[in-house]
Formats: structure tokens, sequence, C-alpha cells
């Protein structure tokens, strides 16, 4: 029988499924922190002495500082599309095998974005908090109008996997035209004079809805402040699916409270799970708390793609999706 103090010890920092962890067994002892609130920085440092691996999430930080208190780690396997928590260049440095889960939450985070979309346009959540609230006392001609969606324009900020599946959605189901902001050309979104590719500020402008979807970086910090907002519409909805910071939070909330947009739907925030105050005195924000990927077969997926990288590593083989670094 295999000694099990020989085996690679591995940090799981979340709780996951339990079925889904059991094959890790044969090759790792997994130390296991099974709860939903992440560990802090000191706590993360802690668990991670003399572990060879990290199964996280995307509240973990991977940085020069937490690496050069942790030096047998070699490995850190994420249940999450982005990477932002990771330092790229010092992971580099010390030659950590890194893997994500792009792909299976497309589906997931495409649909919510369209239900946040639409939640936020038609004044769903503030209407519900009034008819909860005892203040309903009757049917009025302008009660709750919201902003139509159905054959607007939709300016999809970042057309990687997760926003062209919303820009097919939104064009097919929805008939809506559909704009783009991307880094680069995407082949089949063309810049037609009712479709394609615009300069920032023209998507800005011409967008009576805005779904952003950028990955988040330094290049992308603030991307979406009070320049960019007093450049939308004043009938504008904006939705933020992407990751907290992309869009300045509290620029968001003044421009809210003013009415210099309408609405806004933010499944992701700055510092997460603490949100703004202002934002959340605002009646015409939608804030849903990071669920974008949240149906079980997707989580499940999620997590089983984390495992799979783990377990070819374990046999000495490159995982099925490789951070590129």
């Amino acid at each position: 029988m295999t000694d099990p103090l020989a085996k690679p010890r591995l940090l799981v920092a979340r709780r996951l499924f339990d079925d889904l962890l059991e094959p890790l067994h044969t090759h790792y002892t997994l130390i296991q922190h099974d709860a939903d609130e992440a560990l802090s920085p000191a706590a993360l440092r802690e668990q991670l002495q003399g572990c060879w691996g990290l199964l996280g999430s995307g509240s973990e930080q991977v940085d020069a500082e937490l690496l050069a208190a942790c030096p047998d780690l070699r490995a850190v396997a994420l249940i999450t599309v982005g990477y932002n928590n990771l330092a790229l260049e010092a992971c580099r440095a010390r030659g950590l095998r890194l893997s994500h889960a792009p792909g299976v939450l497309t589906e997931a985070t495409a649909e919510f974005g369209l239900a946040l979309l639409l939640a936020t346009a038609r004044r769903v959540g503030e209407s519900e908090r009034y008819l909860r609230s005892g203040r309903w006392q009757g049917w009025a001609i302008d009660q709750f109008a919201g902003a139509p969606v159905m054959g607007r324009t939709l300016g999809v900020l970042g057309l990687g996997r997760i926003g062209q599946r919303i820009a097919q959605a939104a064009r097919d189901g929805l008939g809506m035209k559909v704009l783009h902001h991307n880094r680069r050309p995407v082949e089949g979104w063309g810049s037609g004079a009712d479709s394609g590719w615009r300069s920032l500020p023209d998507l800005l402008a011409q967008s009576d809805h805005l779904m952003v979807c950028v990955p988040y970086g330094a290049g992308t910090h603030h991307l979406i402040g009070a320049p960019e907002l007093a450049q939308m519409p004043a009938h504008a909805c904006l939705i933020n699916l992407a990751r907290g910071g992309v869009v300045d939070d509290r620029a968001l909330a003044a421009a809210l409270q003013r009415g210099q947009i309408a609405a806004a739907g933010l499944d992701v925030f700055e510092g997460e799970p603490a949100v703004c105050p202002e934002l959340l005195a605002c009646e015409n924000a939608v804030l849903t708390p990071h669920i974008a990927s949240a149906t079980l077969p997707t989580r499940r997926a999620m997590v089983q793609l984390a495992v799979d990288n783990l377990l070819a590593w374990a046999r000495g083989e490159p995982g099925p999706t490789p951070i590129p670094i």
C-alpha cells in the first residue's frame, strides 16, 4: 500500500464536491478547507506550508509574497475561467503548473447575462421589492416602466467565448443589433452598419444596453469609469459579468444616482464579497452575488476540469486546460 505521507500535499481551498475530489486521494494527500468562506491571506500561507499544489477559485491570491512564503508550491488548479488572482510573472519564475476552467461555464454565464439584462432593463428587482413591502396599491399607466430590449442595440465589451454566446443569443433570440469592442477582430463579427466592431467611445454612445465581458487585468482596471459612463445614453443599462474592478463601482453608483444612465445589473464587484455602499443604496441597480455560472451541472464541470488537470499532472502528463504563461 502506498504510504499516504509520501503523496504530494494538495490544499483544497474551498468546499467543493466530495465525489469529484475522490480520485485525487489516490495521488495526493488532501488538506481540505471545507468551508464556503475564503481563507485569509495569512491563513492561506499557513495552510500551504509543505503543499505541492493548490486547488482553488478566484479568491486565493497567488502572488510573489505568497510564493516566497510557500517554497514547496509547484501547481495551482483553478475552478474558474478567470485567473487575474495569479501573478503570472512570479508563477513563471517559479515554474508553476497552472490550469483554469474555460469553456464549461460559457452557456450558463451567457444565459445569466441575458437574464440580468432583462431583469435590469425591465426593473424586476425594484418592482419585486415594492410589491413585497406591501406598497403596491394597484395598476398605474407608467408604474415601473422600464427600457425595451427586443430590437434594441446591445454593445458587447469583450467578444470572447461568453461575449460571443451572448451576442449570438441576443441577435438570434431577441432580434437585437449587436455591436462590440474587442482587442482583436473576431471572425464572423464584421463591421457593418448594424453590427460589428466599434471603437470604445462609439460603442458606448451607440448602445442601448452595454454588456461587459472583458477579463480583468492592469489594462482593464476601471475600463468603465466616470468618463465612459458620461458617454452612454441616459436610457442605457450597463451589465457587468466580467470581474469587479473592470467597472469603477463608485463612479457607477454616482451615475445611477444622478440618472446619468437608467440602470445597472452587476454580478461582480470590486473587493467582493464587500459591495460599495453607494451601490447598495441604488434602487435602479440589480445586484447578484457572483452567480452567473451557478447551475449545478456547470459548477460540477468546473470542479471536474480542475480535477482532470491535477490527475494529468500526477501521471506526468500535461493538463487539458493549462493557463498560457
